[in-house]
């Protein structure tokens, strides 16, 4: 009978998990702070966790039941509070926010219901392996070498990488299901996981084990994080990251061998070191250029090699993960420019964060080969965004879509990088080189503490009023303008010379400010003209000879449709 009523408990306490799965509120909980203790056996491909999180409910209902999440490789064996353990019931969760495709969850019973805006401080242990696993990928058709390259992740007895969430869930997290066969669902809960872990602290104690002989080095993208140290059988890192929601918790252990510089150090794997010097020699020589741009950087940059040549590359926080097997001076000139920034310029907003990279890679460009080069490159970019603003032409998005699609608010990487990058353009060739420069360096990541912040900081460099920019590119999402030259006249001045009045109209949605060359015999001229979303922009420009061609826009500003953007002036009109 005893043994019949505790089978009769169980099977009631797992129907009653059962049903609470499904009206959890997985989002409910944020992992203020993290202190972990992480040991790596690559001879076994395992890792095991023993620590500490705390939880603080930020929904606005009490809490009893919590939520954790791992890699569906891993493990739980114990969670508590207050040294005693808690009953939790674990079991598997479909979702791509990890690279197997599947989560291991716990649905943890707390002690009482944790009241809104309060906290709950877990002990917890798990451990499993992390072996090559692209799963998520390969269900969706990509062929198995294909995802590879960008699942890489993998402890290994000859090399050893691990990032974070998004594609490693090697720490604990909890996010509702995100899948890459859903638009932009991975990108969206993404997005809501750093939102909610910006403040969020990390205190990492990372071991590995030391054999007879030179140990291999360890590398960890923390805000701080000294060299691993030998403690007995072992060596340790002792990493702290100041926010979980801007830097992606990642390590490293390879026998690297390293090339150092003032501003970087390059790791490379056995045969790279050719490239690697050519890294750290294209990292020099624009670290000038940077510097005079964005600051000088504030740490030391790490670049380190990965084993797979094909593997794509991977940068969080102070660490870029990518093969050293290119030589080409371009493509290491644009990583390293892409780096240096990073190294610094930070801020918490990835508009900022990542959009400033992203310049940056396209000043240089045109530092090294001309603005024509610069425009080519950006044109790669905005066809990475261009075809989703265009697809929202055709709808008519509502008031808080504007806002939560807004550069300020996106959680898309092709927004928040490529589209981003072409708003900083288009601010430089507003403002000029130097009072973009002056607003870059009076930014202080702390205190960016609204949306308007930086634009504030910008604004304050002129006598313009650029409140339209902004909530046309930035606090808003307003699509693209599409420019065409309406119409175009000409009459002969005196005693020599043409006055051409030229028409624009905006029939997209999004202002700004763009380019309008006149093209005549033997040269150009080239003037700017503001022209806000469906609307008119007027005019007159004064050229030499008859003018022949109108071309508005050059490229540098994001458009919907740029077949209409080159006018002809009939002959008869140019006289």
């Amino acid at each position: 009978m005893k043994l019949r009523n505790l089978r009769l408990c169980i099977f009631s306490f797992l129907c009653a998990s059962a049903v609470n799965a499904f009206s959890l509120d997985r989002e409910a909980f944020t992992f203020t702070s993290y202190d972990l203790n992480v040991r790596v056996e690559p001879e076994q491909q395992r890792l095991g966790v023993r620590g500490k999180i705390t939880l603080r409910n930020d929904s606005a209902a009490p809490q009893k039941i919590a939520v954790l999440q791992i890699s569906s490789s891993l493990d739980w064996r114990s969670i508590k509070a207050g040294g005693k353990p808690l009953q939790f019931v674990s079991q598997p969760y479909t979702s791509d926010i990890d690279h197997t495709g599947t989560l291991s969850e716990a649905i943890v019973t707390l002690p009482e219901a944790v009241p809104s805006k309060s906290a709950v401080e877990l002990e917890i242990a798990y451990e499993g392996v992390i072996v090559l696993d692209a799963t998520r990928l390969t269900r969706i058709g990509t062929p198995e070498a294909a995802a590879h390259t960008t699942d890489w992740d993998q402890i290994g007895r000859n090399f050893t990488a691990v990032r974070g969430t998004g594609y490693v869930a090697w720490y604990p997290m909890a996010t509702e299901a995100a899948s890459l066969s859903e638009g932009q669902s991975l990108f969206e809960v993404l997005g809501r996981w750093k939102a909610r872990e910006a403040a969020s602290t990390v205190h990492l104690q990372i071991a590995v084990p030391s054999d007879e002989g030179e140990p291999p080095e360890l590398l960890v993208n923390a805000t701080t994080c000294p060299r691993a140290h030998e403690v007995g059988q072992q060596f340790i890192a002792d990493c702290t990251y100041r926010s979980l929601g801007s830097v992606m918790p990642t390590f490293v252990i390879a026998n690297y061998e390293v090339v150092n510089r003032a501003a970087i150090a390059v790791h490379f794997l056995v045969g790279h070191n050719a490239s690697a010097v050519n890294y750290a020699d294209a990292a020099e020589k624009v670290i000038s250029f940077i510097t005079e741009w964005f600051g000088a950087p504030r740490g030391k940059a790490e670049t380190a090699d990965l084993s797979d040549p094909n593997a794509a590359p991977f940068e969080s926080g102070p660490l870029l993960l990518t093969p050293l097997t290119s030589t080409d001076p371009k493509l290491t000139g644009l990583a390293a420019a892409h780096q240096l920034t990073h190294a610094a310029f930070s801020s918490p907003r990835p508009w900022i964060d990542e959009g400033l990279a992203h310049f940056a890679q396209a000043l240089y460009l045109e530092h090294q080969s001309g603005r024509q080069v610069a425009l080519d490159y950006m044109g790669l970019h905005r066809s990475a965004f261009s075809a989703a603003e265009t697809a929202k032409q055709t709808t008519v998005l509502r008031s808080e879509d504007e806002v939560n699609q807004s550069l300020v608010n996106t959680s898309d990487e092709e927004l928040y990088r490529s589209k981003a990058m072409c708003v900083w353009w288009m601010l430089r060739d507003m403002l000029g080189d130097q009072a973009l420069k002056k607003a870059l360096a009076s930014y202080h990541p702390e205190q960016d503490k609204e949306p308007s912040y930086m634009p504030r900081l910008i604004q304050a460099q002129t006598q313009r009023d650029l409140e339209w920019f902004f909530d046309d590119w930035v606090y808003r999402d307003r699509g693209l303008p599409d420019f065409k030259v309406e119409s175009a006249f000409t009459h002969k001045t005196l005693p020599e010379g043409y006055m051409l009045t030229v028409t624009v109209t905006n029939q997209g949605t999004a202002g700004a400010e763009v380019p309008l060359t006149v093209k005549f015999a033997g040269g150009e001229i080239t003037k700017r003209l503001v022209v806000r979303g469906k609307s008119n922009g007027v005019i007159r420009v004064e050229v030499p000879k008859p003018p022949e061609e109108i071309v508005v826009n050059d490229g540098s500003v994001p458009e919907r449709d740029t077949t209409n953007n080159v006018f002809k002036i009939e002959d008869d009109a140019a006289k």
